[in-house]
Protein backbone atom coordinates (compact mmCIF):
# COMPACT_ATOMS: atom_id res chain seq x y z
CA UNK A 1 0.00 0.00 0.00
CA UNK A 2 1.11 3.35 -0.92
CA UNK A 3 2.03 5.73 1.99
CA UNK A 4 -0.72 8.16 2.37
CA UNK A 5 0.74 12.47 2.32
CA UNK A 6 0.42 15.02 4.93
CA UNK A 7 0.84 18.44 2.48
CA UNK A 8 0.76 21.85 4.26
CA UNK A 9 -0.88 24.55 2.25
CA UNK A 10 1.41 28.13 2.28
CA UNK A 11 -1.88 30.69 0.63
CA UNK A 12 0.66 33.68 -0.44
CA UNK A 13 -0.34 37.40 -0.60
CA UNK A 14 1.90 40.10 -0.93
CA UNK A 15 4.56 37.70 0.00
CA UNK A 16 3.41 36.96 3.28
CA UNK A 17 1.20 33.79 4.35
CA UNK A 18 -2.54 34.01 4.81
CA UNK A 19 -5.16 32.05 5.13
CA UNK A 20 -9.27 32.87 5.24
CA UNK A 21 -12.39 30.92 5.25
CA UNK A 22 -14.22 29.67 1.86
CA UNK A 23 -11.62 32.13 0.19
CA UNK A 24 -13.02 35.25 2.23
CA UNK A 25 -11.52 37.01 5.14
CA UNK A 26 -8.02 36.31 4.55
CA UNK A 27 -5.42 36.92 7.71
CA UNK A 28 -1.93 36.74 8.43
CA UNK A 29 -0.68 33.20 9.15
CA UNK A 30 3.26 33.61 9.20
CA UNK A 31 6.74 34.42 7.07
CA UNK A 32 6.66 31.64 4.67
CA UNK A 33 10.14 30.99 4.43
CA UNK A 34 10.39 29.84 8.36
CA UNK A 35 6.56 27.83 8.08
CA UNK A 36 8.60 26.01 5.14
CA UNK A 37 11.44 24.63 6.60
CA UNK A 38 9.65 24.34 9.74
CA UNK A 39 6.97 22.02 7.91
CA UNK A 40 10.11 20.07 6.17
CA UNK A 41 11.50 19.90 9.45
CA UNK A 42 8.74 18.04 10.84
CA UNK A 43 7.58 15.59 8.31
CA UNK A 44 5.57 16.79 6.01
CA UNK A 45 5.71 14.56 2.97
CA UNK A 46 5.58 17.73 0.36
CA UNK A 47 4.69 21.39 0.39
CA UNK A 48 1.99 23.75 -1.68
CA UNK A 49 2.86 27.35 -2.28
CA UNK A 50 -0.15 29.42 -3.98
CA UNK A 51 0.24 32.72 -4.95
CA UNK A 52 -3.63 33.32 -4.55
CA UNK A 53 -4.24 36.45 -6.35
CA UNK A 54 -1.47 36.21 -8.89
CA UNK A 55 -3.77 35.09 -11.65
CA UNK A 56 -6.47 37.83 -10.24
CA UNK A 57 -4.10 40.25 -10.49
CA UNK A 58 -2.40 39.60 -13.66
CA UNK A 59 0.88 38.88 -12.84
CA UNK A 60 3.86 36.28 -11.88
CA UNK A 61 4.14 34.00 -8.97
CA UNK A 62 7.10 35.32 -6.63
CA UNK A 63 10.03 33.91 -8.11
CA UNK A 64 12.34 35.16 -5.73
CA UNK A 65 10.03 33.68 -3.15
CA UNK A 66 9.93 30.51 -4.61
CA UNK A 67 13.78 30.08 -4.58
CA UNK A 68 14.14 31.35 -1.11
CA UNK A 69 11.84 28.48 0.00
CA UNK A 70 13.25 25.85 -2.21
CA UNK A 71 16.54 26.64 -0.52
CA UNK A 72 15.19 25.80 3.29
CA UNK A 73 13.66 22.48 1.97
CA UNK A 74 14.26 19.31 1.39
CA UNK A 75 10.58 17.60 0.28
CA UNK A 76 8.79 18.16 -2.98
CA UNK A 77 7.74 21.24 -3.78
CA UNK A 78 4.55 22.46 -5.81
CA UNK A 79 4.18 26.26 -6.88
CA UNK A 80 0.90 27.66 -8.39
CA UNK A 81 -0.57 30.87 -9.00
CA UNK A 82 0.08 33.02 -12.34
CA UNK A 83 0.96 30.37 -14.40
CA UNK A 84 0.15 30.56 -18.21
CA UNK A 85 2.23 29.19 -20.28
CA UNK A 86 5.81 26.79 -20.76
CA UNK A 87 8.14 29.95 -19.96
CA UNK A 88 6.09 29.90 -16.51
CA UNK A 89 7.09 26.53 -15.91
CA UNK A 90 10.59 26.40 -16.53
CA UNK A 91 11.06 29.32 -14.79
CA UNK A 92 9.46 27.96 -11.12
CA UNK A 93 11.34 24.42 -12.15
CA UNK A 94 14.58 26.58 -12.21
CA UNK A 95 13.80 28.75 -9.07
CA UNK A 96 13.56 25.02 -7.24
CA UNK A 97 10.15 23.82 -7.94
CA UNK A 98 9.57 20.13 -8.39
CA UNK A 99 5.32 20.24 -9.60
CA UNK A 100 3.45 23.09 -11.08
CA UNK A 101 -0.15 23.99 -10.18
CA UNK A 102 -2.38 25.50 -12.77
CA UNK A 103 -5.63 26.36 -12.61
CA UNK A 104 -7.46 29.81 -13.82
CA UNK A 105 -5.28 29.09 -16.86
CA UNK A 106 -5.61 25.44 -17.76
CA UNK A 107 -9.78 26.31 -17.97
CA UNK A 108 -9.06 29.37 -20.00
CA UNK A 109 -6.49 27.22 -22.37
CA UNK A 110 -7.01 23.19 -21.44
CA UNK A 111 -4.00 22.92 -24.07
CA UNK A 112 -1.55 24.06 -21.46
CA UNK A 113 -1.92 20.81 -20.04
CA UNK A 114 -1.16 18.99 -22.64
CA UNK A 115 1.84 21.15 -23.93
CA UNK A 116 3.08 21.00 -19.82
CA UNK A 117 3.00 17.01 -19.81
CA UNK A 118 4.79 16.92 -23.12
CA UNK A 119 7.74 19.39 -22.55
CA UNK A 120 8.11 18.33 -18.97
CA UNK A 121 6.29 15.08 -17.97
CA UNK A 122 2.74 14.75 -16.24
CA UNK A 123 4.48 14.22 -12.97
CA UNK A 124 5.10 17.95 -12.86
CA UNK A 125 1.89 18.45 -13.74
CA UNK A 126 -0.89 19.04 -10.96
CA UNK A 127 -4.36 20.52 -11.79
CA UNK A 128 -6.26 22.44 -9.02
CA UNK A 129 -9.34 22.40 -9.10
CA UNK A 130 -11.28 24.96 -6.76
CA UNK A 131 -15.43 23.76 -7.04
CA UNK A 132 -18.52 24.51 -5.42
CA UNK A 133 -21.45 22.33 -4.56
CA UNK A 134 -24.79 23.40 -5.56
CA UNK A 135 -27.75 21.35 -5.39
CA UNK A 136 -27.44 19.11 -8.06
CA UNK A 137 -23.52 19.42 -9.11
CA UNK A 138 -19.91 20.72 -8.35
CA UNK A 139 -19.17 24.01 -10.76
CA UNK A 140 -15.19 24.94 -10.93
CA UNK A 141 -13.80 28.40 -10.36
CA UNK A 142 -11.39 30.86 -11.68
CA UNK A 143 -9.50 33.82 -10.40
CA UNK A 144 -8.90 31.98 -6.51
CA UNK A 145 -12.87 31.23 -6.32
CA UNK A 146 -14.26 34.80 -7.87
CA UNK A 147 -15.57 33.60 -11.27
CA UNK A 148 -17.78 30.93 -11.52
CA UNK A 149 -17.83 28.29 -14.89
CA UNK A 150 -19.07 26.22 -17.16
CA UNK A 151 -16.60 23.47 -16.14
CA UNK A 152 -18.20 20.61 -13.86
CA UNK A 153 -16.12 18.92 -11.69
CA UNK A 154 -16.14 15.52 -12.98
CA UNK A 155 -15.79 16.41 -16.50
CA UNK A 156 -13.43 18.59 -16.01
CA UNK A 157 -10.84 16.82 -14.07
CA UNK A 158 -11.36 13.16 -16.09
CA UNK A 159 -10.64 15.71 -18.97
CA UNK A 160 -7.28 17.08 -17.62
CA UNK A 161 -6.16 12.95 -16.95
CA UNK A 162 -6.46 12.69 -20.24
CA UNK A 163 -4.82 15.33 -21.30
CA UNK A 164 -1.53 14.30 -19.14
CA UNK A 165 -2.30 15.83 -15.79
CA UNK A 166 -0.56 13.79 -13.15
CA UNK A 167 -2.39 14.89 -9.92
CA UNK A 168 -5.65 16.38 -8.81
CA UNK A 169 -5.54 19.20 -6.25
CA UNK A 170 -9.19 19.72 -5.41
CA UNK A 171 -10.58 22.23 -3.15
CA UNK A 172 -13.63 22.52 -2.05
CA UNK A 173 -14.79 26.26 -1.76
CA UNK A 174 -18.10 25.24 0.55
CA UNK A 175 -16.02 23.69 3.47
CA UNK A 176 -12.42 25.80 2.83
CA UNK A 177 -11.60 27.18 6.56
CA UNK A 178 -14.80 26.13 7.95
CA UNK A 179 -12.77 22.98 10.06
CA UNK A 180 -15.73 20.16 9.61
CA UNK A 181 -14.08 17.97 7.76
CA UNK A 182 -13.23 17.18 4.13
CA UNK A 183 -16.26 17.04 1.18
CA UNK A 184 -15.23 13.33 1.26
CA UNK A 185 -18.34 11.68 -0.42
CA UNK A 186 -16.93 14.09 -4.09
CA UNK A 187 -13.00 13.23 -3.23
CA UNK A 188 -14.05 9.37 -3.30
CA UNK A 189 -16.11 9.86 -6.30
CA UNK A 190 -13.39 11.58 -7.96
CA UNK A 191 -10.79 8.82 -6.41
CA UNK A 192 -13.03 6.16 -7.87
CA UNK A 193 -13.22 7.74 -11.26
CA UNK A 194 -9.91 8.65 -11.58
CA UNK A 195 -6.50 6.66 -12.07
CA UNK A 196 -4.30 9.40 -11.34
CA UNK A 197 -3.26 10.74 -7.42
CA UNK A 198 -6.05 12.95 -5.98
CA UNK A 199 -5.30 15.58 -3.01
CA UNK A 200 -8.21 16.80 -1.14
CA UNK A 201 -7.95 20.43 0.20
CA UNK A 202 -10.35 22.50 2.21
CA UNK A 203 -12.07 21.34 6.06
CA UNK A 204 -9.30 20.21 8.29
CA UNK A 205 -9.89 21.08 11.67
CA UNK A 206 -9.18 17.72 13.50
CA UNK A 207 -7.16 14.91 13.31
CA UNK A 208 -9.77 12.90 12.94
CA UNK A 209 -10.67 14.87 9.38
CA UNK A 210 -7.30 13.31 8.79
CA UNK A 211 -8.59 10.02 9.31
CA UNK A 212 -11.86 10.29 7.21
CA UNK A 213 -10.65 11.80 4.18
CA UNK A 214 -8.29 8.67 3.19
CA UNK A 215 -10.43 6.10 4.72
CA UNK A 216 -13.84 7.59 3.07
CA UNK A 217 -12.57 9.74 0.54
CA UNK A 218 -10.14 7.88 -0.61
CA UNK A 219 -7.63 10.54 -1.08
CA UNK A 220 -4.05 10.25 -1.51
CA UNK A 221 -3.05 13.12 0.21
CA UNK A 222 -4.61 15.88 2.34
CA UNK A 223 -4.17 19.49 2.10
CA UNK A 224 -4.24 21.72 5.39
CA UNK A 225 -3.03 25.07 5.88
CA UNK A 226 -4.55 26.82 9.30
CA UNK A 227 -4.48 24.07 11.34
CA UNK A 228 -0.97 23.48 10.94
CA UNK A 229 0.10 27.41 10.45
CA UNK A 230 -1.64 28.43 14.09
CA UNK A 231 -0.02 25.10 15.64
CA UNK A 232 -3.60 23.26 16.46
CA UNK A 233 -2.18 20.41 14.89
CA UNK A 234 1.31 19.12 15.11
CA UNK A 235 2.37 16.91 11.82
CA UNK A 236 4.57 14.26 13.94
CA UNK A 237 1.55 13.53 16.09
CA UNK A 238 -0.82 13.52 13.14
CA UNK A 239 1.30 11.11 11.15
CA UNK A 240 1.20 9.02 14.19
CA UNK A 241 -2.26 8.87 14.79
CA UNK A 242 -3.37 7.85 11.42
CA UNK A 243 -0.42 4.87 11.37
CA UNK A 244 -2.12 3.71 14.76
CA UNK A 245 -5.47 4.05 12.57
CA UNK A 246 -4.15 1.61 9.65
CA UNK A 247 -3.22 4.09 7.33
CA UNK A 248 0.38 3.82 5.98
CA UNK A 249 2.69 6.85 6.35
CA UNK A 250 6.12 7.93 5.87
CA UNK A 251 7.75 8.57 9.32
CA UNK A 252 10.92 11.04 9.93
Amino acid sequence: MLAKRIIPCLDIKDGQTVKGTNFMNLRHAGDPVELARAYSEQGADELVFLDITASFEGRKTFTELVKRIAANISIPFTVGGGINELGDVDRLLNAGADKISINSSAIRRPELIDEIAKHFGSQVCVLAVDAKQTEKDWWCYLNGGRVQTDKELYAWTAEAQERGAGEILFTSMNHDGVKNGYANEALSALSGQLSIPVIASGGAGCKEHFCDVFLQGKADAALAASVFHFGEIKIPELKSYLCVHGISMRLV
